[in-house]
């Protein structure tokens, strides 16, 4: 039996369509594999729509990765579970069905390739390094079997959202980019797909229950404790200090709000989405819309029309969870349709085309130049632009060689986050940036920790660089649960944790909180205040921007690209060549990206009452301060006589330099973190 084509789906589930070609066919007249991505629905598909024309048999499979679904939520699995269902019945609408198999990508692959005789891979493009390098290993293994003294191809696709066909010509700054004014690309007709009529083992869907087995069993203990560590909230962590906190602080659906998880139980959800039958979302009291493209849709059609009002329950259900969900202005889109996005359930195509349909609806089949006539109809299509602009950035990442580093992706609940790692031996070491910086900030600091014989990480935060900036409140909690999960899943191993300024304090936070993550704590110029005689204190409360806030975040972002030079060559006094015009003209580019005014108006609630001292009780013996005297930002003689004071053990270290002395100073800084890891790793 010889079957050509097998589609695959990467990152929470693997789909894959095994065809024959026809003599029609362009591509080869030997047999080939099709691959295509998870987050993208089978209507969606331009490629599938080609294969299905040249194909006059199809095979669809999907694949449960355990490497894929390491760590996600139950909220998470159920909502893949519910979406592969969605995709059998769509399928048997149309005659076809779907294979259902668990394992490794590479041993199921190359099984059903030899199986089924097929011998080219066409596969989604895809951002991330952990689905890129799992591509590779793909590549790898298939190219060990062979037919007719020829192995296996794999051709990568992808489907457009703008028509965008050269990435070198592709800007850098949003500024630039909106100007090219790219046509964007309409959703497709659903493609006929023929079925095979074959005698093969398809599977059976599987539960919740099959798929936590399934997980637990590959994980291992000492994986699956560390991986149960994101389940554990802050607020459970100083509740050890009888600490009175919020119960709904950390919302337990985390695919929805960027505020970490609670620990969820099983049981809860699985009976309240019994509850929830009549509802559009998985439970009552979370936001993650339901299982399928239809209840998704339905809740898009009742978010876009918020101003008509209707009588519809499922609609008023949908109103007034936009009304909770509004912290800012149009942070409501993403909290609800988040997950739906994420996971594929909906396509972003799909989002601006509803959006742009019904404001042409609205305006008797025009759209004004001066915006949309309803706040609802912006944020669905300013978020699915937004989130389009960062996937391109990172794309461009990875075809384009040009800076000092190697760039990957990480996604963080959903998100595209930049990191680069240097290294291939030794005690591993994370650098974490201040607010308005990104990992290149520590331009000639990675490199030089890793020729000393370390493995260094550095990591754009959430929010700045080339990473995402979605529409979400920023609190200090929010990254340092990034930094958290950064280091459970990417670094895999506990790590010497070091931060200049904000990302300090976050490094503080983390080490604080989740202290078996941490060997030692590196303190550059850090932000946080030290209170003497300090008490157990509460997480901050829940936060609204405030029209102050982003009025004051405009203000800023004006003042800021005015005088941005001036600016930050203050921060480096004895060497202000050191703030070269790369510097600055990244951290311009930055301020042009979808998103940056929700980052800024963070400065006017970022709340540092948790002091650190607390923060770093029982670890001082394992903290290090490298402090430039000459801070414009602090008084950094005060505050290194109140570290003294307040945490014994701390190792102090003052530089003739400003508030950046990494960058300032950076072969000073290199050879004492150089000698700190050295010193604590020889104590362990």
């Amino acid at each position: 039996m010889t079957i050509p084509f097998i589609c695959w789906h990467f990152l929470l589930e693997g789909c894959y369509l095994i065809g024959r070609h026809s003599r029609r066919s362009s591509v080869s007249s030997s047999s080939s594999v099709t691959t295509f991505n998870f987050f993208s629905r089978v209507c969606h598909f331009p490629y599938l729509s080609f294969i299905s024309y040249n194909q006059n048999i199809v095979l669809k499979v999907f694949l449960f990765n355990h490497e894929i679904y390491r760590g996600r939520s139950t909220v998470l699995l159920l909502l893949a579970i519910g979406l592969v269902n969605d995709i059998i019945q769509s399928l048997k609408g149309r005659g076809c069905d779907l294979m259902i198999r668990f394992g490794n990508a590479e041993i199921v692959i190359q099984e059903l390739v030899k199986e089924v005789k097929a011998t080219t891979v066409f596969a989604e493009e895809e951002v991330e390094y952990n689905l890129r390098r799992l591509m590779n290993v793909v590549q790898e293994t298939l190219a060990m079997v062979a037919f007719e003294d020829q192995s296996p191809r794999i051709l990568l696709w992808n489907t457009p959202f703008y028509d965008t066909k050269n990435f070198k010509d592709l800007p850098e700054s949003y500024h630039d980019f909106k100007k090219l004014k790219l046509p964007i690309s309409p959703p497709l007709l659903p493609p006929k797909l023929p079925d095979l009529e074959v005698d093969l083992a398809w599977g059976p869907l599987p539960t919740l229950d099959d798929l936590k087995e399934f997980m637990n069993d590959s994980l291992g203990k000492s994986k699956d404790k560390w991986t149960s560590m994101k389940n554990t909230s802050p607020e459970d962590i100083m509740q050890k200090d009888q600490i009175k906190i919020r119960n709904n602080l950390i919302q337990d659906l985390g695919l929805s709000k960027l505020a970490g998880s609670r620990q969820i139980n099983l049981d809860d959800i699985v009976s309240q989405n019994k509850r929830s039958e009549g509802t559009v979302f998985l439970t009552q009291e979370g936001n993650s819309v339901r299982r399928g493209t239809s209840a998704a849709l339905n809740a898009l059609a009742a978010y876009l029309r918020y101003l008509e009002g209707t009588t519809r329950y499922e609609w008023q259900e949908v109103h007034e969870k936009l009304r909770n969900a509004e912290s800012r202005e149009g942070a409501s889109f993403g909290a609800l349709f988040g997950s739906a996005l994420h996971l594929g359930t909906i396509s972003r195509r799909r989002v601006h085309y509803e959006a742009i349909k019904y404001e042409k609806e609205r305006n008797g089949g025009f759209l004004s130049p001066f915006g949309y006539s309803a706040a609802s109809i912006a944020a669905a299509a300013d978020t699915v632009c937004s989130m389009e602009w960062y996937w391109l950035l990172a794309s461009r990442s990875q075809k384009i060689d040009d800076g000092k580093f190697s760039i990957r992706i990480w996604r963080w609940k959903g998100y595209v986050v930049q990191y680069t790692v240097a290294g291939h031996k030794g005690p591993a070491i994370l650098l974490v940036h201040g607010f308005g910086a990104f990992l290149e900030h520590y331009r000639d600091n990675i490199k030089g920790m890793a020729e000393e014989g370390n493995r260094v990480w550095a990591i754009t935060l959430l929010g700045f660089g080339k990473s995402e900036k979605p529409n979400v409140v920023y609190t200090e909690i929010l990254w340092a649960e990034l930094l958290r999960d950064f280091i459970i899943e990417v670094v895999g191993e506990p790590v010497h944790l070091a931060g200049n300024s904000i990302g300090g304090y976050f490094v503080a936070i983390t080490a604080g909180l989740w202290p078996s993550l941490v060997k030692s704590v590196v303190l550059l110029n850090s932000a946080g205040n030290v209170v003497p005689g300090y008490s157990p204190m509460p997480l901050p409360q829940e936060r609204r921007n405030s029209w102050a806030a982003r009025l004051g975040a405009r203000l800023l972002e004006f003042y800021l690209r005015l005088g941005i030079k001036n600016i930050v060559k203050s921060y480096y006094p004895n060497k202000k060549h050191r703030a070269d015009d790369w510097l600055i003209n990244e951290m311009l580019r930055a301020s042009y990206d979808p998103g940056v005014v929700v980052v800024l108006e963070s400065i006017f609630g970022l709340n540092l009452s948790i002091p650190l001292n607390y923060l770093l009780k029982g670890f001082e013996d394992k903290v290090i301060v490298i402090q430039g005297m000459k801070d414009p930002l602090s008084d950094s003689k005060s505050n290194l006589a109140k570290l003294r004071e307040q945490c014994k053990g701390i190792v102090i270290r003052e530089l003739d330099a400003g508030h950046c002395p990494h960058d300032e100073l950076p072969e000073v800084v290199n050879s004492i973190i150089r000698e700190w890891v050295v010193a604590i790793e020889r104590g362990k």
